[in-house]
């Protein structure tokens, strides 16, 4: 089986990233690049990370007007990444034309509602109801505009599956037991996680802060 863990690369110096990557690399099954790296070090950065030799994982959650996102999903062709993030929240015209104008095995998945939030947080938003009806609408709409998959916490996942059997489903905010949750609300184990139908486990500060980075991507295989 492919690991599924995809180590979320949140240190901000390339070197330091590149040499964390080097040192999992056996331990996980992608790599996955966020605002952040992206915003510090662009295109060079990516190629830098993509020499490690895992698939990359290009979060840049992109969220504008149509032919804005299609025009970046374009500008990322070079970089041949696995799976880029869109918001759902774009609506089902920037959907589309994201994933037309994505290359030919880029995976493009919505993400739904972010791990760092919850009922009362859509609430200040303006958005009425649960957590759980609120990704479950949103992976309906990406569903019906083509996308491969969704984005969301792990405390979602299996109602989604059932509801869209051939999704990929990306799931953040993964803590192991026993782990510091920090700034995130909705978070499971990655075991968990997999168990309920998650397609790419994402795992970045229970590794990357880690004192043994290697020690802990290990364990968090053995899981698996």
């Amino acid at each position: 089986m492919t690991n599924p863990v995809y180590l979320a690369v949140d240190v901000p110096q390339l070197d330091a990233a590149k040499a964390l990557a080097q040192k999992v690399k056996a331990h996980v099954g992608g790599l996955k690049l966020g605002l952040e790296f992206f915003c510090a070090h662009g295109h060079h950065g990516v190629h830098e990370l993509a020499q490690v030799g895992l698939p990359i994982f290009l979060d840049l959650k992109l969220h504008d007007i149509p032919n804005t996102v299609a025009g970046a999903m374009q500008a990322i062709h070079l970089l041949e990444p696995a799976i880029v993030t869109v918001h759902a929240s774009g609506g089902r015209a920037m959907m589309e034309d994201a994933k037309a104008a994505a290359g030919e095995h880029t995976r493009v998945v919505a993400v739904t509602m972010l791990t760092s939030l919850d009922e009362r947080d859509l609430a200040r938003t303006g958005v009425s109801g649960s957590a759980h009806d609120q990704v479950m609408r949103l992976a309906e709409l990406a569903e019906a505009s083509g996308l491969d998959g969704i984005v969301c916490s792990g405390q979602e996942v299996a109602h989604v599956k059932k509801q869209w059997k051939k999704g990929v489903f990306v799931v953040p905010g993964l803590r192991p037991a026993g782990s510091a949750v920090g700034d995130q609300k909705r978070v499971v184990t990655p075991r968990q996680a997999r168990d309920d139908g998650a397609s790419v486990l994402v795992i970045g500060r229970p590794i990357s802060r880690a004192d043994d980075p290697v020690a802990a991507a290990r364990a968090i295989e053995a899981t698996l």
